[in-house]
């Protein structure tokens, strides 16, 4: 199952706690994953590459199992989307916020470091840190 799905055995347990897949057991207590196992396991690789984490897929594995052609035609999913959308945007406004900061900072540092009398080394902030 996980080779064909394209995942890990690690990855197809931690599906089973998350309770994306439900394996049917055999008489000698193994695994049994039908075809839409596999799909939904698919799926689920799907969504993480394109930044919605597996504790995240429930609903788009919801829909495949209502019988739907895609795991996003269902409204849950849609928002799911939208979900992920904010979060990245979140991530995005806080790294911009931080580079912004780390800027200024590098320009304050460098506008208060006087020119190292060696103008060919290109280390002046070093050489002014080590004449301290």
């Amino acid at each position: 199952m996980a080779d064909r799905a394209g995942v890990t055995v690690k990855a197809v347990r931690y599906y089973e706690r998350l309770g994306l897949l439900a394996p049917h057991r055999l008489a000698n207590g193994y695994r049994d994953y039908d075809d839409g196992q596999l799909r939904a396991a698919r799926e689920i690789r799907e969504l993480a590459a394109v930044g919605i984490p597996p504790s995240k897929a429930a609903p788009f594995i919801a829909c495949l199992g209502s019988g739907h052609a895609r795991s996003d035609e269902c409204p849950a999913s849609v928002l799911a989307y939208s979900d992920g959308i904010a979060e990245l945007d979140a991530a995005i406004a806080a790294l911009e916020a931080r580079r912004e900061q780390l800027s200024r900072r590098l320009a304050s540092a460098t506008d208060a470091v006087p020119p190292s009398p060696d103008q060919g080394t290109g280390c002046t902030v070093i050489d002014s840190l080590l004449a301290h």
